[in-house]
This record gives structure tokens, sequence and C-alpha cells, in this order.
């Protein structure tokens, strides 16, 4: 699907992935995260081959995708402590981060699709990765929801954080570099 597509991310930078339905944006998306291994090439971090070390690999990044990955049988609240024991606070805080925390013992199925998109988008706030990989994060978000999440990606790029996001709808991320991937295919 790809070829000969390079670009470079410092700390602190973002890449908005663009172009139409069908163009590889969360094709890409999905190769960065290691989870659709390349026919050929590399993703290069620090010099080493990214993919040669999987579980390295996943420590540096947080990947948000189209699926919001929400289990309905669980409260707001449980759907951020899954993978790790964390304390109630930080979970209230990132549910704050997105206008959530008001739902927290609310079982998840209860959720709007709007709320939901939300709730998975919740996890960037609990990550420690440098790189968050993010597939369509508007998708369901009304306007005041789309600003909280320019917000979030700006405080993590104040950071030194990177973001690499695919998006049908535009992002206000100043500084971004676009890569539309239907120019780069052709």
């Amino acid at each position: 699907m790809f070829r000969d597509i390079s670009f470079r991310l410092e700390r602190g930078g973002a890449l908005v992935l663009v172009g139409p339905n069908g163009a590889g944006k969360s094709s890409l998306i999905r190769l960065l995260a290691g989870l659709t291994p390349p026919a050929a090439g590399e993703f290069v971090w620090d010099g080493e081959n990214a993919l040669d070390d999987p579980p390295l690999h996943a420590t540096r990044l947080c990947f948000v995708g189209h699926m919001d990955a929400i289990k309905p049988g669980l409260s707001v609240a449980e759907n951020l402590g899954l993978d790790r024991k964390r304390q109630r606070e930080n979970v209230l805080t990132a549910l704050a981060s997105v206008d959530l925390e008001r739902f927290a013992d609310l079982p998840a199925r209860l959720l709007s699709s709007g709320q939901r998109r939300r709730l998975a988008l919740a996890r960037l706030a609990l990550s420690d990765a440098p790189l968050w990989l993010l597939d369509e994060p508007t998708t369901g978000l009304d306007a005041a929801s789309v600003r909280r999440l320019e917000a979030n990606i700006a405080a993590h790029r104040d950071r030194g954080g990177m973001v690499i996001a695919a998006t049908h709808l535009p992002l206000d991320l100043p500084g971004a570099i676009p890569f539309d991937l239907a120019k780069a295919a052709a």
C-alpha cells in the first residue's frame, strides 16, 4: 500500500495524516503501532528499528484506534483501570480531561457514542508514552470535545510528547505537519 514514505517527527511535534477514505491513514497508524508488520522498510526510533523490539515499542506509544474498545459491563472509571492498578484520583483527573468525571461510576454501556469516544481518549491522560497514535480521534465528538482534545494534545506536545493523528476533520494543532497520503501514494 505504501512506497517510499518517509517523515521525521521531533519531540513536541505533530503529524496529521490526511487523505480520502482508503488512502491508508488507518493502515499507516496500525503499522506505526506495531499492529501490522511492514512488507518492507522500517520504523526508526532513536536510530533503531522500533519494530525489532515490540514490547519496548509498546511502552513508547499510546494508541487510540477508531474503535473505542470500551467494556460495556464495566463502569466508566473501571474502563480506565484495566491495564494496571491506578489510583482513583488519577482516573478522575483523566475523566475530567474529557469532561466525564461525573459519570465515573456509571456503567459504560449507558454512555452515548460521543461519550464513549471521549472515554477512549481519556486513556491518553493516563499514559506516560511519548508518542500518541490517534486514528480518527474526532469521530463522534462535538465542538467542545474537539477543543478539549486539541488542548490535551497541546499539553502533551508542550511536555515533549509527539502525536500522529489520522483525520478527515481539521484539528487545530499549531505547527503540525500535514501529510497527505493520497499525494504520497501518487
